[in-house]
């Protein structure tokens, strides 16, 4: 069951990654991921393993990302590592979220 659920969550992420790239290619406006959720849901909770912490560079207190990054954003940081900017690039995206989950795995 854990490696159909895995596989799955898997699919997901390549098959939202896949609409987004087509979505970003024709213009179109990017979609709205909503989780409809219960308590308990322990599908619900693997599925929230993905955060997205925005940080608005002109607030005063991030003054050291705005030096940084003023002239090149959207930045994304993947666990408070440097992972791309500019633009989203999915396939960079999906690569290190499977570098993540093997490195779960393995350790």
């Amino acid at each position: 069951m854990l490696w159909f659920q895995r596989n799955s969550m898997q699919l997901a992420k390549s098959s939202f990654g896949l609409f987004l790239r087509n979505l970003s290619a024709s213009k179109t406006t990017l979609p709205v991921l909503t989780l409809f959720t219960k308590d308990p849901c322990p599908l619900c909770e693997e599925a929230k393993e993905f955060i997205l912490q925005e940080v608005d560079i002109t607030l005063p207190e991030n003054s050291t990302w705005y030096e940084r990054y003023k002239f090149d954003i959207p930045v994304f940081h993947l666990n408070g590592q440097f992972l791309m900017m500019h633009r989203v690039n999915t396939s960079k995206l999906e690569k290190q979220l499977l570098k993540l989950e093997q490195q779960s795995a393995g350790g």
